[in-house]
């Protein structure tokens, strides 16, 4: 449901911040508000909490935005969005933003799991073989699971890549079953 609220606002800022050529300083505009807002376990409550009328979450805002010196361009549009109750959103708009503008840029995004973190160096050598196999520039999210022993799972878009030795274990595991 955040989804079908989060596109149509996403696209709107996009063609606009396209069409003013600033969709990288709007883009860093939001980056630096959706920074804040997972910084701030207290400011992302406020945002979605359905108890605080619209126009006192509009008002804050405004401060902020004040201090804030952020792109008018972004300052104006988080105006409108708070000015019609969808601050609760946020986070996905600026998400949905955010793959609209990689897009544009040709590329993409990788969510990548591994029991340990990836050296600089792996993380590296990940990137330029996706790079290689899907002739886009990748960005890897990465996220650390010990319960996956070693290995990787990788997704992108809607394909997964499953190499984690926990997945191999659990294949061997039902493979044992059946022949036992």
């Amino acid at each position: 449901m955040l989804t079908q609220i989060a596109r149509p606002y996403a696209s709107a800022l996009f063609d606009l911040a396209q069409s003013e050529n600033q969709l990288a300083s709007v883009e860093t505009g939001l980056s630096d508000i959706s920074r804040l807002i997972g910084e701030s376990d207290d400011f992302s409550r406020y945002l979605r909490s359905p108890v605080i009328s619209g126009d006192v979450k509009a008002a804050a805002l405004d401060a902020i935005l004040a201090k804030a010196q952020v792109n008018p361009l972004v300052a104006n549009f988080l105006r409108l969005v708070a000015a019609n109750g969808r601050l609760f959103a946020l986070d996905n708009i600026i998400a949905v933003f955010r793959e609209l503008a990689a897009t544009a840029r040709g590329e993409t995004t990788a969510d990548v799991t591994s029991a340990a973190p990836l050296t600089d160096a792996q993380a590296q050598a990940l990137a330029e073989t996706l790079k290689a196999k899907l002739g886009k520039t990748v960005t890897l999210n990465q996220f650390v699971d010990p319960s996956l022993i070693g290995g990787l799972q990788v997704k992108v878009g809607s394909q997964m890549i499953d190499s984690s030795l926990k997945t191999k274990l659990a294949a061997m595991k039902i493979a044992m079953k059946e022949v036992g």
